[in-house]
């Protein structure tokens, strides 16, 4: 309890076993894990936290942390609680500890689902750790409906860039900020990540968010990173979802998307794909990056630089060229004739082959940088000296440019001094750099003389068999996206974003994406962030909370949102249900005069129209704003096709798999559901011309090229090598074709030596 989380751990064969820290926990000095609790002295609630390990928790009862407190001292006379494994009544003057926080139990990830008591713990644990496999979205957006952990985990990840002191910014720019400390008369600098590729081919990129002028304290956020907003962690996006059934698209947890959605570029992200090719020393000799190979026509040259290598900003396609690299051929026998013509034109380029590195099949995209790694001896004295001097030179060079500049703009004031004073640490920083790397040699393998590296980035938008997600474990894959005109659409005549299934909701128990649909619904008509902390969030229906307010003189239709943030700060406060959030919100649209028919009832539900006919819906429909969050798992990295490819030297059947070209599988499974179909024909090619039959399938090319009729298929390999397995267990068997009339009996494949056995013949059908 406190110590590991009950919920985020792996599905699968390592569940449990792989466990996460608790959010308030932490590991001593002897490796144990301890949690935090409140020090409780005869009724008096301390602030003072002790860190206790498990088994001395074992002799002392620990009160649950929302237990009654007025003025810092226990409010009831018996306080629920543990001790030991059992959860019991004690005395209040009794108990010596409670719980810091309700969020003490779960870890970090699990403490991000908001209304995580009303969800399923299977789906919970879906919910925590999907939110790992979200992608960074080309433009974020903060979650309307929080738990209050965002901002805490987006500056404790790291993601986000904070001030290191406090002081006013006196530069901001895509790639750096400057800050000029209280204290200091140096700038304080931040260079910020642009566009560089994650492990996951995902796109770090970071973006300032403070201004030039602007005062800031320590441990502000300054910059935003991926997959962040405004110093808050943002995921995904708020969407407008109603859960109906919608023509079947929305079987078994499929999801109907509007086209509006990838027209916005609301679920767009941006992918960073490296490429990779060396050139060797080879037996043959070495092998070249050059633009000059063979047998390559002009057009497909065209994006290509003078030492071969693509060049940047090139959008390119699939089987476009990036890096020309030729290698050695192995000499072959040439005709006195080749050798005559070789001896007057020289070497001929059919030497080499091309073995350029192309675009793979998928990849649609621009080229954002080339990278090139070349092998090379370390500098002689001298050398090293020269070029020390032009690199100092070319420092000095600079920086009486910037004198000059100083000059200019002596007159303008303070900030323009602080400025130039910034780019004379920058120049200072970037020659330095220079004159270290001189001392450095190329980090290559033995046998590897140059190495290119590409770097090609892809917008992917959202497309059918894409995977989304709440936070709540209701995943779902794209089934459909419609044109917004044909969505269903409210009363007002605004299209919803999604379209979920409502039978993905009692079966999984997660009911939670109802509450945070309800109360997002709410805070976005209100235009304000909802916190609902795990285990001390909102309830559903708080029945006398307009009576509280009747007792503090104020009427339904008179309160507003800033009243009710203004009274929750009070400890003392009545605290809004879900359904007085929603009635809140309808009170102060009626206030801006919208008609009560364009508005939903107390449980958001209201009456829909289909986009296609314009009729009304039978039943009311719940809709509201879900924070839907768009998964690694990417129908484009998944998707694939093979025609001709490679095949295994041992079983003469097509390698499997994407990443080496390969076919499908078609298992025993699929054989029998084509046998009970009597599709005997495509059943007889699955198996033969279009897996191991490898004379069958050259002379099946050749009769499609030819256009010719399909030949009858031959043996297939895999019953050669079971003939030969029989051979091993000193079996001799024969394959007999049956003969015709007047011809004698032959065998399909004469064994090469005779076993001295009894023989047993197998008959084949025609």
């Amino acid at each position: 309890y406190g110590r590991v989380c009950p919920i985020e751990t792996p599905e699968g064969p390592n569940i449990g076993l792989i466990v996460s820290l608790a959010a308030y926990a932490k590991v001593n000095q002897y490796g144990l894990i301890e949690t935090p609790y409140r020090k409780v002295d005869h009724k008096k609630v301390t602030d003072q936290a002790d860190y206790v390990t498990a088994y001395i928790e074992d002799d002392i009862f620990v009160g649950q942390a929302n237990t009654p407190i007025e003025s810092n001292k226990l409010s009831t006379d018996q306080v629920y609680g543990r001790l030991k494994d059992d959860y019991v009544f004690m005395d209040s003057d009794k108990v010596e500890y409670m719980d810091v926080s309700p969020m003490q139990v779960v870890s970090i990830s699990a403490a991000l689902v908001p209304f995580l008591e009303h969800d399923d713990a299977n789906r919970a644990l879906m919910g925590s750790n999907m939110m790992r496999q979200a992608v960074p979205l080309l433009v974020t957006e903060a979650p309307l409906v929080g738990t209050g952990m965002e901002p805490a985990v987006a500056r404790d990840s790291r993601a986000c860039v904070t001030a290191r002191t406090s002081g006013k910014v006196i530069y901001a720019s895509a790639d750096m900020i400057a800050i000029k400390p209280e204290h200091s008369k140096e700038p304080d600098i931040y260079h910020l990540i642009k566009y560089r590729r994650s492990n996951q081919d995902t796109c770090v990129n970071q973006v300032p968010i403070v201004e030039s002028g602007m005062d800031i304290k320590k441990g502000d956020v300054i910059a935003d990173g991926p997959a962040t907003n405004n110093g808050q962690l943002a995921l995904g996006k708020n969407l407008l979802v109603a859960f109906m059934s919608w023509e079947g698209y929305n079987y078994e947890d499929a999801i109907l998307v509007s086209e509006k959605i990838v027209e916005d570029d609301e679920l767009t992200s941006v992918f960073i794909e490296e490429f990779e090719v060396e050139a060797r020393d080879t037996k043959l000799g070495p092998e070249e990056i050059t633009r000059d190979i063979p047998n390559v026509g002009t057009d497909a040259l065209e994006h290509i630089d003078n030492d071969g290598v693509v060049i940047p900003s090139t959008m390119v396609r699939p089987g476009d060229i990036l890096v020309c690299k030729v290698s050695p051929k192995g000499e072959q026998q040439l005709s006195p004739e080749e050798r005559l013509l070789k001896v007057i034109f020289g070497k001929k380029a059919e030497d080499v082959t091309d073995t350029s590195m192309r675009v793979p099949p998928g990849v649609y995209g621009k080229i954002i940088g080339t990278r090139v790694f070349v092998r090379r001896e370390k500098l002689s004295k001298p050398e090293e000296d020269r070029r020390k001097k032009e690199i100092d030179a070319e420092m000095n060079y600079n920086l009486d440019a910037l004198k000059e500049f100083r000059k200019e703009t002596s007159k303008k004031g303070s900030e323009t001094e602080e400025f130039c004073k910034l780019m004379e640490k920058h120049i200072k920083e970037k020659f330095a750099r220079e004159k270290e790397m001189l001392k450095s040699s190329g980090e290559l393998p033995v046998t590897v003389n140059k190495v290119v590296k590409v770097h090609i980035a892809l917008k992917r938008r959202l497309q059918v068999g894409d995977k989304l997600s709440g936070r709540h474990g209701n995943k779902g894959v794209v089934a459909r996206i419609l044109p917004r005109e044909d969505m269903p659409y409210m009363p007002d005549g605004t299209p919803v974003d999604v379209v979920l299934s409502p039978l993905g909701v009692p079966s999984r128990m997660n009911i939670g994406q109802i509450l945070e649909t309800m109360l997002g619904w709410a805070g976005k008509q209100l235009d304000t962030q909802m916190y609902c902390p795990v285990f001390d969030s909102a309830a559903e229906d708080n029945k006398d909370y307009w009576a509280y307010w009747t007792k503090k003189g104020k009427k339904r239709g008179e309160i507003t949102i800033d009243d009710v943030l203004k009274d929750m700060e009070k400890p003392t406060s009545e605290k809004p249900g879900v359904i007085q959030m929603i009635q809140l919100a309808k009170d102060h649209l009626k206030a801006k005069g919208v008609p009560e028919e364009y508005l939903p009832d107390d449980y958001c539900r209201i009456t829909l129209y289909d986009g296609r006919t314009g009729e009304k819906f039978h039943e009311k429909v719940t809709i509201g704003y879900l924070y839907i969050l768009k998964l690694i798992h990417l129908v484009e990295d998944k998707v694939h096709a093979r025609s001709t490819g490679p095949y295994s030297l041992i079983t003469r059947q097509p390698l499997g798999g994407k990443a080496l070209f390969g076919g499908q599988r078609f298992g025993e499974m699929e054989v029998w559901a084509l046998e009970g179909y009597g599709a005997a024909y495509t059943l007889q090619e699955m198996l033969t011309v279009k897996s191991d039959d490898f004379t069958g399938r050259t002379k099946m090319y050749e009769a499609i090229i030819k256009g010719d009729f399909p030949p009858q298929p031959g043996v297939p390999e895999s019953f050669k090598v079971l003939v030969k397995e029989l051979q091993a267990l000193a079996l001799e068997v024969d394959l007999l074709s049956e003969p015709k009339p007047g011809e004698a009996k032959k065998t399909a494949e004469e064994p090469a030596e005779k076993p001295a056995v009894k023989k047993k013949t197998v008959k084949a059908e025609k």
